[in-house]
């Protein structure tokens, strides 16, 4: 470097360095934030960065459904298609009064669905986020149900292929 360069160098600018440092802190924060949302959505119980959060709610408004005994709309969440009554042939294999019986009189709890808590919810499948979500309900306080929760399609599935360990 010459001397004619340092003679001609920029002047110091303190805001630059300023901006500089707040965009790192910004950063850092941002990285920091976002790791601990994270793991807490993994360690909660609600899959990576609360990614299952969506699937939870549908089925907590399925059981809502099943509550006020609108097995009909129940019937659309689980089929996830509320135009079903315009195509009832589609799903010949499993009928609304199928459906009906098994949540009521072959109920998995054995009994009027009353209550229910949606507890956790697990990722399932192959893949970063699975093909799917199983989410663990606890019906009439103490019964716990799985429901599967396919992500392609967003139709349910009962029992869920697998049964999560926990303690409610």
């Amino acid at each position: 470097m010459s001397l004619t360069d340092l003679m001609n160098a920029p002047a110091y600018d303190p805001a630059r360095d300023d901006r500089r440092r707040n965009i790192f802190i910004g950063l850092a924060v941002t990285v920091l934030l976002l790791g601990i949302l994270t793991l807490a959505g993994y360690v909660l119980g609600h899959g990576w960065l609360f990614t299952n959060l969506g699937y939870e709610h549908r089925v907590n408004n399925f059981f809502d459904d099943l509550e006020a005994k609108d097995y009909a709309k129940a019937y659309a969440l689980y089929y996830n298609d509320p135009d079903w009554q315009q195509h009832p042939a589609r799903y010949s294999d499993y009928p609304l009064s199928r459906f009906t019986e098994d949540w009521t009189t072959d109920s998995p709890v054995k009994a009027p669905i009353t209550s229910h808590h949606v507890d956790i919810s697990k990722t399932d499948g192959s893949g970063n986020f699975g093909t799917g979500v199983i989410v663990a309900v606890r019906v009439n306080g103490d019964h716990k149900v799985f429901m599967y929760v396919n992500r392609a399609d967003k139709t349910m599935t009962w029992p869920a292929p697998h049964e999560l360990e926990y303690n409610p």
